[in-house]
């Protein structure tokens, strides 16, 4: 993977690069939020809001486009005890997935992934759980009604069995009410994805005309910086999964921490990080990529349609 990101670096095309303003949150760092989304008119996304020196205490809140790459926090809106939010649409719900972190006597004991529903933005309830440890959970509505679940184990009894430290596995279920820990934790996985010592996982899916899923991601690895200190190396990616054959395609990096505006990072092993939310579509036939910038900050920029050849995006909830 490390090479692939030296030829990805040698040829990518970023037509636009921004950092995202976000307003009524001072102190507090925006980042790993949703991808903007449009309800009654209006633009909207979720952010995880958290304290720079801080770490695994972090609320989602939710904000209203009012400007270019401008975010203002929608006054009296729910606050969620998540991290890294990410939303879909299933029928004419809206679902908002984000991962709880548990303490047990003030330490950290355990994570999950935590699901809401709904169909007004303002009112959206609790109603699932993931599997414990497990991040980076996804849905996406099928072309026959159904929908696809994409789960994220990672261990080192993965890495013994298949070198890679996570996996990606996928299922189906009829319908939001079958949504459970053991169905997302016994989806079957999809080989090939990640190499030895690479870690990563889905961050948004949609699907396509074409009926495949096209997979906005993160694949991961451990570096070190010049003076020797670990870095783990957080990049974009994208892929195309048919829900049919289980056969992947044309995964490619389409986004690296140097795409980006310049910034801070959380830590100093987070300085290469970017954790993608996933595309927006535009009328120029390019797609604008938002992502969080280590740990601290988010970002936008403006690629190449990354699903080319597969199929366009069906209209929803983007």
């Amino acid at each position: 993977m490390k090479q692939r990101r030296m030829e990805f670096e040698a040829q990518k095309r970023i037509y636009e690069s921004a950092t995202l303003r976000f307003h009524g949150v001072d102190g507090f760092d925006v980042y790993n939020g949703s991808i903007p989304f449009t309800r009654n008119g209006k633009r909207y996304l979720f952010g995880r809001v958290e304290r720079r020196e801080e770490w695994a205490r972090s609320w989602v809140r939710l904000f209203e486009e009012t400007g270019q790459d401008e975010w203002t926090i929608v006054d009296n809106s729910m606050i969620y005890t998540l991290e890294d939010p990410y939303i879909t649409e299933i029928g004419d719900e809206l679902v908002l997935g984000g991962t709880h972190v548990q303490y047990e006597r003030g330490s950290y004991s355990t994570f999950f992934g935590y699901f809401f529903r709904g169909t007004d933005l303002h009112d959206l309830y609790y109603f699932t759980t993931g599997p414990s440890k497990m991040k980076d959970i996804r849905l996406v509505p099928l072309a026959d009604g159904r929908i696809g679940v994409f789960s994220r184990p990672r261990s080192s009894e993965l890495r013994g069995k298949y070198g890679s430290e996570s996996m990606i596995g996928f299922t189906t279920i009829n319908s939001l009410d079958e949504l459970t820990a053991d169905v997302i934790a016994n989806a079957p996985y999809i080989h090939g994805i990640f190499g030895e010592g690479e870690w990563g996982g889905v961050n948004q899916a949609y699907l396509l005309d074409s009926g495949k899923i096209g997979i906005i991601g993160h694949i991961c690895y451990r570096d070190q910086d010049e003076r020797g200190g670990e870095q783990r190396v957080y990049l974009n990616m994208a892929f195309v999964f048919d829900p049919v054959t289980r056969e992947s395609a044309d995964l490619h990096l389409i986004g690296s921490r140097p795409c980006y505006p310049p910034g801070p990072a959380k830590k100093p092993y987070l300085t290469d990080c970017v954790f993608a939310s996933g595309i927006v579509t535009r009328p120029d036939g390019r797609a604008d990529l938002y992502s969080g910038l280590g740990d601290c900050q988010t970002g936008r920029i403006t690629i190449d349609y990354p699903f080319a050849g597969h199929g366009s995006l069906l209209a929803g909830v983007y």
